[in-house]
């Protein structure tokens, strides 16, 4: 019997697709808010205030050099900016932001983050004393 010679075949590697994570900075602020609209005697019809956690979540794809979405020094200082806006305030008085609920406060948050974080892909906003959160994945809503 003749063996046939074996033929190597050379194959290109399978090429994967590049890899997408998502990373996320988290800040926290204190402040307070009052919700006009409910009933009065409710728990929540007077000022009251809550430390509040805010994470920001971006997604995409590291790139080189240095294996990274995007640099996470430039997010904490863009998210620094916000939290000063925030901490220690009485929301309600915030400009749009008016009836400062878990929901509202992440699409507040999201609109004015969306333009200078590329690959911004959710928000959530926490009360964990009250084990409540809120997240917001999408576009920025308008007015």
């Amino acid at each position: 019997m003749m063996k046939r010679p074996v033929r190597k075949t050379t194959r290109a590697p399978a090429t994967l697709a590049a890899p997408e994570v998502e990373i996320s900075y988290a800040f926290g602020f204190d402040a307070a808010h009052r919700f006009a609209t409910t009933p009065r005697g409710h728990k929540y019809s007077g000022v009251h205030g809550h430390s509040f956690q805010c994470q920001v979540t971006l997604r995409g794809t590291p790139r080189a050099p240095h294996g990274f979405v995007t640099d996470l020094a430039q997010v904490e200082r863009i998210c620094l900016a916000l939290r000063k806006q925030l901490d220690h305030t009485l929301l309600n008085e915030i400009i749009d932001l008016q009836t400062p609920s878990l929901e509202h406060l992440a699409l507040w948050i999201w609109q004015r983050l969306a333009k200078k974080l590329p690959g911004l892909a959710r928000i959530t906003v926490r009360r964990d004393s009250l084990g409540q959160s809120c997240s917001y994945s999408g576009a920025a809503v308008t007015a």
